[in-house]
């Protein structure tokens, strides 16, 4: 990787940042291939609701790839909704569609929103149990039955320290950790090494933070959401029709269940978007606040619609 000329870059922020666009820029100029860091832009079907980049998939001499725009957009749309995807799974396919992106002479373009995702690959995971789906529908009842609290409350139980490093709100961390703890028969928190945590390393690649005005971001967010309702739904509503279960993995992703409760008739259009609003804004902000610690990033502020330029917020990484 050392012999490149130009390092593999990391393009990382919250939901509705612009992210896609940036990276597309990013591919044409520097001669390069896109993977996805996103936990839900891998399944398929999901396109509405999860900001997909618009493309389709076409035979090429190097096989089969997800053309967005003509440049390879990898980790999109490639897995069923019923199926689950965590961090050691990217990482694995990540590092051999890396190697396989460097080999054709391209330059590797990592674009994305989920953090964890970010955070092992660069750094790598501790060797822990893999998931077992009996106890993940253990776990998915109790949620069902008591909410996160319950959840929470028993990893409580079983690692006062996790849990209290973990909030409630984040169920999919909830979980995983009292599986963890289960399944090694010790806490999680005896288990974390802690190298997950360690800073990226910039002098194995360029990170770049894209960081928006809270207003800004969250009128951006507005608009998405609005524009795109119509078709959130009816992708929805075609799922359901199709036989996936309303707890599928694929639908348990941001902003599907105010979706689902919509095509229910619990709530009102208006009141489903507004709690797809808010939702989202809850996540970034922790997106933020994740991506916030990398001091070695490249920080890009977004104060005004106008700095909102790829082609040149693309050139400014490129020379940076």
């Amino acid at each position: 990787m050392s012999l490149q000329p130009i390092k593999p870059i990391t393009l990382m922020g919250a939901n509705a940042s612009g992210k896609t666009e940036i990276a597309l820029e990013l591919a044409r100029r520097a001669g390069g291939e896109i993977i996805s860091v996103d936990s839900k832009q891998i399944y398929k079907f999901l396109e509405a609701g999860t900001a997909k980049p618009a493309g389709a998939w076409t035979d090429t001499p190097e096989g089969r790839l997800y053309l967005a725009e003509g440049v390879p957009y990898h980790l999109v749309d490639t897995l069923d909704p019923r199926a689950t995807y965590d961090a050691g799974a990217f990482v694995k396919e990540a590092k051999t569609i890396m190697a396989a992106v460097w080999t054709r002479g391209k330059v590797p373009i990592m674009a994305g929103g989920t953090g964890m995702y970010v955070q092992a690959f660069w750094n790598g995971l501790d060797e822990l149990p893999a998931a077992n789906p009996e106890l993940r529908q253990e776990l998915a009842a109790l949620v069902q039955a008591g909410g996160k609290e319950a959840l929470h409350a028993q990893l409580s139980a079983l690692d006062p320290e996790a849990a209290r490093g973990i909030p409630a709100g984040n169920v999919q961390r909830v979980m995983r950790a009292i599986e963890i703890t289960r399944l090694a028969g010790r806490p999680v928190s005896q288990i974390w090494s802690g190298k997950f945590f360690n800073a990226l390393p910039a002098h194995e690649g360029k990170f770049v933070f894209l960081k928006w005005n809270k207003e800004l971001l969250a009128e951006r967010v507005k608009r998405r959401t609005v524009q795109r309702f119509d078709a959130w739904a009816a992708e929805t509503r075609a799922l359901l029709d199709g036989g996936y279960a309303q707890d599928c993995p694929g639908l348990k992703t941001l902003g599907y269940p105010q979706v689902m409760d919509f095509l229910a008739g619990t709530i009102s259009k208006p009141d489903a978007v507004h709690a797809i609003i808010a939702v989202t804004m809850a996540y970034a902000k922790r997106q933020n606040t994740w991506f916030a610690r990398y001091k070695n990033a490249l920080r890009l502020e977004l104060e005004k619609f106008e700095d909102y330029d790829p082609a040149a917020l693309a050139e400014k990484i490129l020379n940076a």
